[in-house]
């Protein structure tokens, strides 16, 4: 895969343009998700994957195809540009969504689910995201990149920069500390919390 990265990027870096409209075909959707599950809001995180891209283009003659995958080095620039986000609009209200808000992660199983399961597995979405809201960000940000990005442990070291066994207790904590929060909540009936 990384020597399929390294001919990519060198192309891209040719100035093809089909190279670089499948480098984004291929990442913009992951990337897109990460930046709503952190900012609970699409419109925002349109804007920074806009932005995301932006900086990997400007910053791709960085990318070596000796220190990892391309994924886990485009995931660390948008980790790293979500990061510069929040810390500028936290004292802002993050609002956990809008009415014309799309759940993401429930798409494909929303194209053949009757107009009642899109409406529950978007009201189940919206209950999660509240409740990842309330952990603290390190515990967000794992569970989020294992459990939601679908990251394997080493990925998520990679792209954290921590020991895998780090990464394996914060995605413990963080599943424990969202089950009490959603236990704590207003649990949506049929919502099962195990």
């Amino acid at each position: 895969m990384q020597h399929s990265d390294a001919k990519l990027v060198e192309r891209c870096l040719g100035g093809d343009p089909r190279s670089w409209e499948t480098l984004v075909q291929l990442y913009s959707r992951r990337i897109l998700n990460l930046a709503y599950h952190y900012t609970g809001r699409l419109d925002v995180a349109e804007e920074l994957t806009q932005e995301i891209f932006l900086k990997v283009y400007q910053n791709l003659r960085s990318y070596s195809a000796s220190t990892g995958s391309l994924q886990n080095w485009m995931m660390r620039v948008a980790r790293n540009l979500i990061i510069d986000h929040y810390r500028a609009t936290r004292h802002e209200k993050q609002v956990a969504g809008s009415e014309e808000l799309e759940v993401l992660d429930f798409e494909q199983d929303s194209q053949s689910a009757s107009p009642f399961e899109n409406l529950y597995l978007k009201e189940k979405a919206h209950y999660v995201m509240r409740g990842l809201s309330m952990l603290t960000p390190e515990l967000k940000e794992a569970v989020l990149l294992r459990d939601i990005q679908g990251l394997s442990y080493q990925e998520i070291a990679d792209m954290l920069e921590i020991p895998e066994g780090t990464v394996k207790s914060r995605i413990n904590r963080g599943r424990i500390e969202l089950a009490k929060v959603l236990r704590k909540g207003s649990n949506p009936e049929g919502f099962a919390v195990t």
